[in-house]
């Protein structure tokens, strides 16, 4: 099999993204807050939206399945309050659960998280609750900069975290460090901010000793890990400079990287670099970059030619592809034995 561990919802029907701007409106006081009741999307809606598109390139480039989560730029925690982002995450949630119950064996859900900025992590546990509970979640999205480009939250390894690892650890699910968009006009959404945080929070997991309180808690970076991967050596002399056990002990155990590096060379560094156990095949499809690369006459985003090019023997190939997902997402691996699989 091929799974796609990064996929969100970008092809939503355009009345989440009404719905959201009508919640918008309300907090500047031009308009009343719409009720989630507001909301009305058909089934045959959401086939609509992802047939053509998610599923079709899915098919075109022997994806099997994909873990779906809500789009990355639209969970926007900075905006209103934690009740606005409660609201906004129960719906885009609820959404994803539903594309994967009209499309089960292709799509399982993940949830985004009710985060807002200054507010206490732990009032995110009961939406996560909800979405492992009833929707059959097998991951979530953590921001580790709710407020969009200024840097205000605590590091990952700070103690107000912890409620939500206790609660990840217990139903044995992964978080994968996601940002969402930036409204610091100094870091572009999706060539900067995003890069930035796959390599900030990298750095607070070396500056800190989070997996010794949680040894079996499981993080996903995203886009191959931001400068990681190019600056390995950096940061294996920085956790010496700081006292810690090498990387391959420190964070290795516990830390895990997507392909989502769009040419061949960054792969090849990717995968030369991190061990090939710590590597999940993914490709953020459809997502930030969505163009034909004139170089190669290929999308940007089919990783899967650049991870099959590699030099990567045929087992390591399937691990990627397959294996590490399974074992890094426990959940999606029982869901996908129970079909058979």
């Amino acid at each position: 099999m091929i799974i796609d561990c990064h996929g969100h919802y970008t092809t939503a029907p355009p009345a989440l993204a009404a719905w959201r701007e009508r919640q918008i409106a309300a907090l500047a006081g031009s308009a009343a807050a719409p009720s989630p009741a507001d909301l009305r999307i058909t089934d045959d809606e959401l086939r609509e939206s992802v047939e053509p598109n998610q599923l079709r390139m899915m098919d075109e480039r022997g994806i099997d399945v994909t873990v779906f989560s809500p789009r990355a730029s639209f969970m926007a925690h900075h905006v209103g309050d934690f009740r606005t982002s409660a609201a906004w995450a129960a719906l885009c949630n609820e959404l994803c659960h539903r594309v994967a119950a009209l499309h089960p064996e292709r799509f399982v859900p993940a949830a985004m998280l009710p985060q807002s900025p200054g507010v206490d992590p732990v009032t995110c546990v009961p939406e996560l609750t909800r979405c492992v509970e009833e929707y059959g979640a097998v991951a979530v999205n953590l921001n580790p900069d709710p407020s969009g480009g200024h840097w205000t939250a605590p590091p990952l390894t700070d103690r107000s975290w912890y409620p939500l690892y206790e609660k990840l650890v217990e139903y044995d699910v992964p978080a994968m460090v996601h940002v969402s968009t930036s409204v610091n006009p100094a870091f572009h959404t999706t060539g900067a901010h995003y890069l930035n945080a796959d390599t900030t929070a990298f750095m607070q997991l070396v500056q800190g000793d989070l997996f010794t309180d949680f040894p079996t808690l499981r993080l996903v970076l995203p886009h191959g890990g931001g400068a990681v991967p190019y600056h390995w050596g950096r940061f294996r002399g920085l956790a010496l400079a700081l006292g810690k056990p090498p990387l391959e002990e420190h964070v290795l155990g516990n830390v895990f990287f997507d392909t989502c590096v769009y040419h061949q060379p960054g792969i090849d560094l990717l995968l030369d670099v991190v061990p090939a156990r710590n590597v999940l095949f993914a490709s953020e499809m459809i997502g930030a970059v969505r163009d034909v690369d004139p170089c190669t006459g290929h999308h940007f985003d089919d990783t899967r030619r650049y991870v099959e090019a590699s030099a990567l023997s045929a087992e390591q190939v399937a691990a990627v592809r397959e294996h590490n997902a399974r074992s890094v997402y426990p959940r999606l691996d029982a869901l996908l034995k129970r079909q058979g699989r």
